[in-house]
């Protein structure tokens, strides 16, 4: 069978090319995996769909020989790092990451030897070279756990989301925590202004925030002030808005993250009206992972993800010693 595409981006393909895609992933013994921020027919062409870390974790246990990682290059290295075994592909090797570009290795030595004792806390949204310089790593859903278990008296160079970080340093009272001056251009754009304009005009919704927004702080001073009740404001990774779209009572919920979270939140919670705080903020490099792209790589297997061994080894290290604090959850 031979799959009809339009062209790479556009939403309408043939249903065919998903049939075609699933056989190929059978013939290679390969397992798909899409990140929450997919388009919507990456999504649903997958054998499993969540955050980073959580996919990274499920190619681990599987037993596919093949990982296809629909999402950026830093996701697919991650897999790698767990599964360095394992032969990972991406669908297109071009899908960066700013916020991973936001600092490098030998900015983080640097930064390193500024502070000598520091504990380095990396998201696990970074490169392998910059993993393999961390101590430990933490996602949005476990950071402030990870520096809470870090002895008051070392400091804390927290990377590379400053979004996330001040979250980690206002919610622990940490003075002693550095945050690198990192972002993800989409969550940075979502910005307090259009919380608040939004939270206005739908009193009732309950509002989803993802910690690497620059509305975080909004979000926090609206239930502050009372002008959004407390309880309907929940800062949240991806893998906890689909745990709380499934619990809460709201018919309508605002939700401040990259688009492509609206889908897997609708398909979880179909009763509930989910509104983009900014219909906008989508990020490119997810949207590289075309239909066309998918096919391309189970079909010819490109492109393939290499890690230095040595790397693997010193990261894989950071994100086990996570694991040991506490399940990491939802990744970011």
């Amino acid at each position: 069978m031979t799959g009809t595409l339009t062209a790479p981006g556009t939403t309408g393909t043939d249903p065919g090319w998903a049939d075609e895609v699933r056989a190929l992933a059978r013939e290679r013994d390969a397992v798909l995996l899409a990140h929450n921020y997919q388009l919507p027919e990456i999504q649903d062409v997958a054998d499993h769909v969540g955050d980073s870390l959580a996919l990274s974790r499920i190619a681990a246990e599987s037993e596919a020989s093949t990982i296809v990682f629909c999402g950026v290059h830093f996701m697919a290295e991650t897999a790698k790092i767990l599964s360095p075994d394992k032969t990972v592909l991406i669908p297109d090797a071009r899908a960066g990451c700013s916020l991973a570009d936001s600092i490098t290795a030998d900015q983080l030595r640097e930064w390193k030897a500024g502070h000598p004792g520091a504990v380095v806390v990396s998201y696990v949204n970074t490169t392998a070279a910059v993993k393999a310089e961390t101590d430990v790593c933490c996602t949005s859903s476990n950071a402030v756990e990870v520096v809470d278990s870090i002895p008051r008296d070392r400091e804390v160079l927290f990377l590379p989301d400053q979004f996330l970080g001040a979250h980690v340093r206002r919610t622990l009272e940490r003075e002693d925590m550095h945050v690198w001056a990192g972002e993800c251009h989409v969550h940075a754009g979502i910005n307090g202004k259009q919380l608040t304009d939004q939270a206005a005009a739908h009193p009732g919704a309950d509002l989803f925030v993802h910690p690497e927004c620059g509305c975080a702080t909004s979000a926090l001073y609206l239930a502050g002030t009372g002008a959004v009740p407390a309880e309907q404001v929940k800062i949240l990774s991806t893998g906890g808005m689909i745990e709380a779209a499934r619990a809460t009572g709201a018919s309508e919920v605002l939700v401040a993250t990259e688009v492509g979270m609206l889908h897997q939140l609708r398909r979880a919670a179909p009763e509930i009206e989910f509104r983009a705080v900014n219909e906008r903020a989508s990020c490119p490099y997810m949207k590289m992972i075309t239909a066309e792209a998918l096919l391309r790589s189970v079909r010819e297997g490109t492109d393939e993800v290499h890690v230095d061994p040595d790397l693997a080894a010193r990261g894989r290290a950071a994100v086990q010693r996570m694991i040991e604090i506490g399940q990491p959850g939802g990744g970011e």
